[in-house]
């Protein structure tokens, strides 16, 4: 394997990185608590990947069992317990644990525990994520079968239950 080929071609570098701060108010924040914070979109890596910093409630629950046919997930773990689906069995992760998931791998996870839960979620190559997380409640409680079912074809979600 080998390096893909340049997209920066000018030999002196530019100044062009962007600086987040750890206190930067979470972009999205749910009606139980829990709070999604856009790192890295899909727009500001120039569809590179997508990064997200999840922070569940206790007992937030979670996605049911599901797929991907264009992107991959993967799951870092900050703090708490996270109930990760590798396809095969629910694993309890936690801090510093790790899991990726490649196209049209099976997946789901959630946060059963009575305590917070933080991870990071990386989506590679990058997809428009945020209206899915902006609309996903909506979507599963005042949708029509019909509606729903474009959405998550939209948003490249195929559930398996």
């Amino acid at each position: 394997m080998s390096y893909p080929d340049p997209k920066y071609v000018d030999g002196k570098g530019e100044i062009s990185a962007e600086f987040r701060p750890a206190d930067t108010r979470a972009n999205l924040e749910s009606r139980n608590g829990s709070r999604t914070h856009y790192l890295a979109t899909t727009a500001s890596t120039g569809g590179e990947f997508g990064l997200y910093r999840m922070d569940m409630a206790p007992k937030a629950g979670g996605p049911k069992t599901h797929f991907h046919k264009s992107i991959s997930e993967s799951f870092f773990i900050i703090e708490g317990t996270v109930r990760l689906y590798n396809g095969d069995s629910w694993i309890d992760a936690t801090a510093g644990d790790f899991l990726y998931v490649p196209q049209g791998g099976l997946h789901a996870f959630r946060n059963d525990s009575d305590a917070p839960a933080s991870m990071l979620l990386l989506f590679a190559p990058g997809a428009p994520r945020e209206e899915y997380f902006e609309k996903v409640a909506e979507v599963a409680t005042e949708w029509s079968p019909e509606q729903q079912a474009e959405f998550f074809i939209k948003h490249d979600t195929y559930w398996t239950d």
